[in-house]
């Protein structure tokens, strides 16, 4: 650390002598790192380190009109955010993204009328800069009312209750779900079940919309269930399937977290995993690796959709319109398949 001889505290111009670049890098840097390049953010990053210089927010908030930090926001009932590991991967690579550029990330969880009233008088306020949107309903007008509040947002998977366009990060979840339909065809499977996510979310519509056109002809609506991608509504909806069907020979579950609670009825009923019924979900959350057995899954690349949902918010605070990032899945082949 370099320190005066009086241990007064680094400055900005401090950190730009130690970097060798001028103090304008150096607060572009602090506030967000756009229009700086690679290597001079480095040189910044390095020379803060080194200096232990520290951001006096306080004065930034009110020389910028930015509070410095972006929300998470979560608008499901609070069990689906220790239930579903996808929001953790999320939180966490949202953190280290906005860490790297010396900002917080406030998690909201709203999934209650009364919490997504209160949660929208907050941002409102401009307690934080911009929405990290990770769950959306079509149902739900709250999209629509940060919109019409002109508060930036991005949107993890295509939204479906908005009227307007917002900016958004997803994975391909038709192709995703195409592809593991026709991974489970090509391994001979048949009577395939398909338990959706809710249709009022991407995830659960175009999935479920991927196998049906996969699956052509053999498409079965007796043998579509829908669970809330937690791991107690898979367990439910396999259940039910196994009521109308005892022949279905594969399970293709929209998460992870419902193949998980398939695999726990499938057993209960003496059925083996893969050697009578083969089970794959969507994800790949850290739980499909885990599991007992191993599933197979869709891969999404979490760490890279949380980087580009903090850099697309950052740009649309600044003024940017935004736009659509689609990303490909990755089919993961384990034992459950």
């Amino acid at each position: 650390m370099l320190m005066g001889p009086a241990a007064r505290k680094p400055t900005i111009r401090d950190v730009a002598a130690a970097a060798g670049v001028s103090h304008g890098t150096v607060s572009r840097v602090l506030n967000g790192g756009h229009w700086v390049s690679r290597d001079a953010r480095a040189a910044v990053e390095d020379a803060i380190r080194r200096t232990g210089y520290t951001a006096n927010h306080a004065a930034r908030s009110l020389a910028t009109g930015r509070s410095g930090s972006l929300a998470f926001l979560l608008t499901e009932p609070h069990h689906l955010l220790f239930e579903d590991p996808t929001f953790g991967l999320l939180v966490r690579g949202a953190a280290e993204a906005l860490a790297k550029r010396s900002m917080t990330l406030v998690l909201l969880v709203a999934g209650t009328d009364a919490e997504k009233t209160h949660m929208l008088e907050y941002v409102r306020a401009r307690h934080v800069d911009g929405v990290l949107l990770v769950s959306s309903h079509a149902s739900d007008p709250l999209l629509g009312q940060m919109r019409d509040a002109g508060i930036p947002i991005v949107s993890a998977g295509l939204p479906l209750a908005s009227d307007g366009f917002v900016a958004s990060v997803s994975v391909d979840e038709l192709a995703g779900s195409r592809a593991m339909t026709r991974y489970l065809l090509e391994r001979g499977h048949r009577r395939i079940a398909h338990i959706a996510g809710p249709d009022d979310t991407p995830g659960g519509r175009y999935r479920l919309q991927g196998f049906r056109e996969e699956m052509g002809e053999l498409f079965d609506p007796a043998l579509v269930e829908s669970g809330d991608y937690g791991g107690g509504s898979g367990a439910t909806a396999m259940a039910r399937l196994l009521t109308r069907s005892r022949d279905i020979d594969a399970v293709f579950a929209a998460s992870d977290s419902m193949a998980a609670g398939a695999i726990s009825v499938l057993s209960r009923e003496g059925l083996r995993v893969p050697d009578d019924i083969a089970v794959a979900g969507f994800d790949d959350s850290g739980l499909a690796e885990t599991h007992d057995p191993p599933l197979t899954t869709m891969a999404q690349p979490w760490a890279e959709i949380s980087e580009r949902m903090v850099s697309m918010l950052l740009e649309v605070v600044d003024g940017s319109p935004g736009r659509e990032i689609t990303l490909p899945p990755r089919l993961v082949v384990r034992a459950s398949a």
